[in-house]
């Protein structure tokens, strides 16, 4: 799942982590994730786009660990209920933060 916001005087990537994420060196580069208990995985994941006036949120859930050698390929979800319900959380948080 896809959304935007605008861009303010406040860094998208210091915006995700007062949300709950923490950064994640992947092999696709730098991203965000959320653990959903306390083994690795479920997770939500982030990935954050800058556009000129703002940025954009890419969010899924990781559910479980590639079960194959060589790809990154894995079990998630990029929509339904629970994506939105993060998504919507996520969205409050940095409303409050921009005093909306």
């Amino acid at each position: 799942m896809k959304f935007k916001f605008p861009l303010r005087d406040q860094n998208p990537e210091d915006l995700i982590k007062k949300c709950g994420y923490a950064l994640w060196s992947g092999k696709s580069g730098p991203s965000f994730v959320h653990r959903l208990g306390s083994t690795h995985y479920p997770r939500f994941h982030v990935y954050l786009t800058k556009g000129d006036n703002f940025f954009e949120v890419d969010l899924h859930i990781d559910q479980k660990q590639p079960s194959y050698g060589g790809t990154a390929a894995h079990s998630g979800e990029y929509d339904g209920v629970t994506v939105e319900n993060e998504a919507q959380r996520i969205t409050a948080q940095i409303a409050k933060i921009y005093g909306m």
